[in-house]
């Protein structure tokens, strides 16, 4: 494979991360029971597949959108273990948003789906 082949691989692979991660931030932090902190978050976005983990920096923005959009809470508690951390938890809004991105998602993973499987 060429090395433009592998840029391009690249280019897709970071534009699809970055374009589902508010999805799953979401979803991740519908699923938990207490509130979690960006490294929680990431261990547990990297033990989901791998594929969307990657750099623990790059969550922090998403992160902090969803907050300013109303979609999540957050406070910061102190660590023992370190400097204080920042805690995230879904709200209410945020349910809402994120039971109609599924419901896009699903859509639109259907039609990609049934466009490849037309030109396999």
């Amino acid at each position: 494979m060429t090395e433009a082949h592998d840029n391009a691989i690249r280019k897709f692979q970071k534009e699809l991360a970055t374009g589902t991660m508010a999805l799953v931030l979401l979803a991740v932090l519908a699923q938990a029971v207490e509130p979690l902190y960006g490294y929680q978050i990431a261990k547990r976005l990297e033990a989901g597949g791998g594929a969307l983990g990657g750099k623990l920096s790059a969550l922090y923005p998403v992160l902090r959108n969803l907050a300013e959009a109303g979609l999540l809470d957050s406070h910061v508690e102190p660590s023992v273990a370190g400097p204080p951390r920042r805690y995230y938890r879904i709200t209410g809004p945020g349910r809402e948003v994120l039971a109609h991105w599924r419901q896009i998602w699903s859509a639109t993973r259907d039609a990609v789906d049934a466009v490849l499987a037309e030109h396999n």
